[in-house]
């Protein structure tokens, strides 16, 4: 996808994402910590800031799984994903982070059926 498509994509997101969660438009770490939630599976709750920041890494790991990235290791205990770093990622720039992150996410939410 060319970077005009993704951040269009991606304001489409957001407006869905803002309506659907009655919020302003999310930004990424938003976005992230809504992922986390849903790959963990527990449904809505309050997540400590820890616990919060852990969800965002969640959403990482299985944005870039599709990449070859990361592969999920299984759960502990509490229910809680663990991933596991297969290959390095490489050093993009902040602009071709930002670009992928996006297109990961709305890659995301296709499969999901969201947009």
């Amino acid at each position: 996808m060319k970077a005009s498509e993704v951040n269009k994509k991606w304001v489409e997101l957001q407006g869905v994402l803002a309506e659907q969660f009655d919020m302003e438009m999310p930004d990424i770490k938003v976005v992230l910590f809504l992922i986390g939630v849903q790959e963990l599976g527990k449904g809505p709750q309050k997540f400590s800031k820890r616990e919060k920041e852990e969800l965002m890494h969640i959403a990482t790991c299985r944005l870039f799984s599709a990449m070859g990235f990361y592969e999920l290791k299984g759960t502990d205990e509490e229910g809680w994903p663990h991933w596991e770093l297969i290959k390095p990622i490489p050093n993009y720039t902040l602009l071709e982070q930002e670009l992928i992150m996006k297109s990961l996410i709305i890659d995301y939410f296709q499969e999901a059926q969201v947009i």
